[in-house]
């Protein structure tokens, strides 16, 4: 049995009970080992414990609301941070993780216990609000906990949390805006500053050219606009990166994984659940598909019937010499038939039918699967010709960033040589790897094949540009590379 730490009130048991789950969690993906991960936990629950009641008396000293500061997890998982670097300078290094301790002792690290205004945006944001509104964020996207358990866990009303959770969200959103503002920043990166705020606030909007490229080099205003982009799933990323510093993706994909083995399915507010209109999208497909089986079998029937009619002749009885009896009905049905309702593929000299959602009978043989609500397998314009041949109109290249022992962090760019108004890269995994989390795309899988589908800010590439994005899967026994990847349903090189 581990040696927990014992609680000495109801309010360090209370503490221990909400947190203690959390803070091992982050322990383990800093330590070489389950005994020093114990140790780590129990050194940096203390240490929480005691910034905690020190905060809760500056309180009782003085007026008013409580001050803003950090919740309770984020608070120990930074005390988690706090301790880890702790050890490396007494000499404890060994216990950590070899990645760890060249990130402690990397600039990285000293932006977090550096000058105020140099810390992360997210960090300042969420110190800057109210504990009870930092909280909700926290539990509910960091923590992965559904909208109505947190409800309870705060005590709010359950039918106005969601509301009460988008508000939130905006809430940190002003805040990490006026800390970039408040942040010495130098020319170049003054002059972004309108821009990205304008760029972040719709989902529509398209990133300039120029303001991409600077914030493919610049850290804090690529960290701003991770805070500032309440759309498109990269809240929780940027959220967990920027409070916890090292390691925080991997603890996000570990607590949204606890979550759903407690709760047996993933939440129903997960970024990456079926939106309304990919909803709307498979209902109409279904709609379609089930009244063109309708008619197909109606006019079976119909052929049927005719067929089985006692005064039907042959074909050649119609035009028999001399027999002027008329028949009472042709047995050549002059309806569509069943082929000819579902698709006119079925004729040797119609073209090639597209991959489309509203197809009566589905391609069980297609290696690139539509995302459900989709209606069509490509953009306007982008429809690749069936019979066209010849060099592949992309490159790929997979990137594996971080491995851990049941996950792991990948990204993937695709080049493209012709221009594109929205993309859909597809690859198949060798060994049964599952996709939990992806930023700058939508992600569906069936089975080994996955489907990325541009989101609405990047869905326009330029010719002979790239496109890129990255995602969060777990893994086990093997981790392969993934292989056969198209763009748009054409077949793309890799290396």
């Amino acid at each position: 049995m581990p040696d927990l730490p014992t609680p000495r009130d109801a309010a360090e048991a209370a503490l221990f009970s909400e947190c203690w789950d959390a803070v091992l969690s982050y322990a383990d993906l800093c330590t070489a080992g389950s005994t020093a991960a114990q140790q780590l936990a129990r050194e940096a629950f203390a240490l929480g414990v005691r910034e905690t009641r020190e905060a809760e008396t500056g309180v009782r000293r003085g007026a008013g609301r409580r001050p803003s500061g950090l919740p309770r997890i984020p608070l120990l998982l930074t005390a988690v941070r706090t301790t880890a670097a702790a050890w490396e300078a007494d000499g404890q290094g060994h216990k950590l993780d070899p990645d760890l301790r060249l990130w402690l002792n990397s600039d990285k690290a000293a932006r977090y216990t550096g000058p105020p205004l140099r810390r992360p945006i997210a960090l300042r944001g969420l110190r800057d609000m109210q504990e009870p509104d930092a909280a909700l964020l926290w539990l509910a996207e960091v923590e992965a906990l559904p909208v109505r358990a947190v409800a309870r866990r705060l005590g709010l009303d359950p039918a106005a949390a969601a509301e009460e959770l988008n508000q939130v969200r905006g809430l940190f959103r002003d805040r990490c805006h006026r800390n970039h503002l408040d942040t010495p920043l130098d020319a170049e990166c003054r002059s972004y500053v309108r821009l990205l705020d304008a760029v972040t606030r719709s989902p529509a909007a398209d990133t300039p050219g120029d303001l991409s490229r600077h914030l493919a080099t610049c850290v804090e205003c690529a960290e701003a606009a991770a805070c500032l982009r309440l759309h498109g799933g990269g809240l929780p990323a940027a959220l967990a990166g920027g409070v916890i510093g090292w390691g925080g993706l991997a603890y996000l994909e570990r607590r949204r994984r606890a979550v759903e083995v407690r709760l047996g399915a993933p939440r129903p507010e997960d970024k990456d659940a079926e939106s309304e209109e990919t909803k709307a999208g498979t209902h109409k497909a279904r709609v379609v598909r089930n009244g063109l089986l309708v008619a197909a079998v109606l006019v079976s029937l119909l052929a049927l019937a005719v067929s089985m009619m006692p005064f039907g002749g042959t074909g050649d009885d119609t035009t028999a010499a001399g027999d002027d009896r008329q028949p009472v009905a042709d047995p050549r049905p002059s309806v569509p038939s069943i082929d000819a309702t579902v698709s006119a593929s079925a004729s040797p000299d119609s073209p090639k039918p597209s991959r489309s959602r509203t197809s009566a009978t589905p391609r069980h043989d297609n290696p690139d699967p539509e995302p459900q609500g989709t209606s069509s397998s490509t953009a306007a314009g982008n429809t690749p010709d069936p019979g066209e041949s010849g060099a592949a109109a992309c490159h790929v290249q997979y990137d594996l960033v971080n491995e851990w022992p049941d996950g792991f962090q990948a990204t993937v760019t695709v080049t493209t040589v012709q221009a594109l108004d929205s993309w859909r890269v597809a690859w198949s995994f060798r060994d049964g790897q599952k996709v939990g989390q992806m930023w700058d795309a939508t992600v569906a899988q069936n089975g080994s094949r996955v489907t990325a589908t541009a989101a609405d800010y990047n869905k326009s590439v330029a010719a002979n540009s790239a496109l890129a994005f990255g995602f969060l899967a777990s893994w086990q026994d093997k981790n392969s590379a993934p292989y056969d990847f198209t763009l748009n349903g054409r077949d793309c090189t890799q290396s």
